[in-house]
Parts: structure tokens; C-alpha cells; sequence
């Protein structure tokens, strides 16, 4: 029997509250370094610069928590319901993930994740509203940006810093799936000037939650 649309309501409610109380658990063993030899410690201040961009990290899979929730509730098909739910799963994933490696350096989530949270969900929910073809397009878009930035914290994360290396490129990975599984699933492109707005708008909170 499926649920009813008061029960998805109430288990989105549960999600969020779980997601923003850091009560993810991950179904997947978190990813390792393999085969690398031994560094030196990491020093305070690559600390400091790991423990930023990990904490940005942390707030895009708030935002693909909220994300893919509200687009699960807006569909009307139970099959692209499903796709949607199947996605967030992995995302809990990372979110332990990236909140498990923020507490090993010793740093802290965002404060501003339930501001995130809320403008995340609002969005996700127009989107799955608009239609099923153009929700999707949202998520091929937003994986595609994420996979970007991820690439730019592989760069720019310390050396030394393998544990956080191997979390953010598994991360990538599983975001480059996404978004193909987004296209197959029948999604259209964005138009241009919407696509202009997400990037400006995941500047904005990337360069607020490194500090904030």
C-alpha cells in the first residue's frame, strides 16, 4: 500500500529534522584513502582550510536533502518518486559523510543550515511542481554544478588531507551518476537564464557557509 500525501509530508518533516539535528546515518562504510603511504599530520591552518570546504561540502547535501524531498513530494508519479528518493539516499550518505570528517578536524556544520534547508526545499518544490521533465532538468543541472566544485575542492583541499580526498571524490562520483540518471529518466535542459541564477545563487552560499 502506498503512503498517503499526509504520511510524505510528515516523513519529509522527520528528514528534515533529522538532517539538520546531524542524525544522518549512512547506509555505506565511509570512503577511505586506498594504498597511499603514510603523511604527516595536518597542520593547524590545513585544518582550518579542510574543515571550510568541508563544511561547504556539508551544506550542498543539505540542500540535495531538502532538494530531493520536495521534488519527491511534487511529483505525481510514484515511479519518478521513487528516482527521487532512491537519489536522496545517497545523498544521507554523504551528508554523514562530510559531517563525520568536520568532527574528525575538529570544525563545525554551518549555522546557517536551516535557512539553507528552507530556500532548498521552497525550490525543489517549484521545480517538481512546474513538471516532471523540468524538475529533472533542475537536477542534471544542479549535480553538473556540484560535480564542478567538487573537482575544485579535489584541488584545492591539503596534500595531506587524503581522508577528505577520498570522501569528495566518492561524493563526485555519485553525482555524475545522478545527473545521468536524471537525463535518462527524461529530463530537458534549463533555460539559460535560470541556469545563470543557480550558479550565482551557489556562489553566494558557498562563499558564506566557508566562513559561516
Amino acid at each position: 500500500m502506498g503512503f498517503s500525501l499526509v504520511d510524505r509530508w510528515l516523513s519529509a518533516a522527520d528528514n528534515a529534522r533529522r538532517t539538520l539535528a546531524g542524525a544522518s546515518v549512512a547506509s555505506r562504510p565511509c570512503p577511505q584513502p586506498g594504498g597511499a603511504p603514510p603523511v604527516p599530520a595536518l597542520g593547524e591552518a590545513e585544518k582550518r582550510l579542510s574543515g571550510a570546504l568541508m563544511r561547504v561540502n556539508h551544506v550542498g547535501e543539505v540542500c540535495a536533502q531538502a532538494l530531493y524531498h520536495a521534488q519527491a513530494l511534487a511529483t505525481r508519479d510514484p515511479a519518478l518518486r521513487r528516482h527521487f528518493e532512491r537519489a536522496a539516499r545517497d545523498e544521507t550518505d554523504h551528508l554523514a559523510w562530510t559531517q563525520q570528517r568536520l568532527r574528525e578536524l575538529g570544525s563545525r556544520t554551518s549555522l546557517l543550515n536551516p535557512l539553507w534547508y528552507a530556500g532548498a526545499f521552497g525550490i525543489g518544490w517549484l521545480a517538481g511542481r512546474s513538471s516532471d521533465a523540468l524538475s529533472l532538468g533542475f537536477v542534471v543541472e544542479t549535480e553538473r554544478q556540484v560535480e564542478h566544485h567538487l573537482q575544485g575542492h579535489l584541488e584545492r583541499l591539503p596534500a595531506g588531507d587524503l581522508a577528505s580526498q577520498a570522501i569528495v571524490q566518492k561524493m563526485k562520483e555519485d553525482e555524475a551518476l545522478h545527473a545521468a540518471q536524471a537525463e535518462q529518466a527524461g529530463a530537458v535542459p534549463l533555460p539559460r537564464p535560470l541556469r545563470w541564477a543557480m550558479r550565482a545563487a551557489a556562489k553566494v552560499m558557498t562563499g558564506t557557509a566557508h566562513y559561516v
